[in-house]
């Protein structure tokens, strides 16, 4: 026999052997028969759902006769108008005003309300280079160094840590605005 023979039949033995081998572990006894489903025993459940039936009820004739929520007193998103209380500089406030009017029918023209709000450093090669921020009225806002004019009316003569030192160019009075 050539070897190859050989090979074929010991190939062809053992696919044998392991059909043999399966075909012997089924076994063809007759299965069980099932039992016909039962019907579910609901008479448990039907009590729970009327009593909740039943609370429900309760509960919708209680909130029909419940009172009804008022408008709320207050808005928490907006805040509440409140007088405003008369500074004690208010007087003096009008005096000043007094004085500009005065001023005024001079011929000397009235000194616009000024206020510093900020300073600003900046550190240079030459040295700290401050920065005022002065308020005029409501809508002029000036970021001004010392040397340069504020509304063609003062000059910063000064700039220091919390003042400033302006000098007025048409009376030559020097006015002074410090930090609040």
């Amino acid at each position: 026999m050539t070897p190859k023979r050989v090979a074929a039949y010991i190939g062809l033995a053992s696919v044998s052997v392991a059909w043999i081998a399966t075909a012997a572990g089924v076994s063809f006894a007759p299965r069980a028969p099932q039992d016909e489903p039962r019907p579910v025993q609901t008479a448990g459940t039907q009590v729970i759902a009327d009593e909740v039936q039943a609370q429900t009820m309760r509960l919708r004739n209680r909130m029909a006769i419940a009172p009804t929520p008022h408008e709320p007193f207050r808005n928490p998103f907006a805040f509440a108008k409140r007088a405003v209380p008369v500074a004690p500089h208010a007087a003096e406030a009008a005096r000043a005003d007094d004085a500009a009017l005065a001023l005024a029918a001079q011929g000397t023209p009235a000194e616009p309300p000024l206020q510093l709000i900020g300073m600003a450093e900046n550190a240079t090669p030459d040295g700290v280079v401050r920065t005022a921020m002065i308020v005029a009225g409501i809508d002029d806002l000036f970021m001004v160094t010392q040397g340069e004019t504020i509304g063609g009316r003062y000059k910063v003569t000064r700039v220091g840590q919390d003042a400033v030192e302006l000098t007025d160019l048409v009376t030559g009075a020097v006015r002074r605005l410090a930090l609040q």
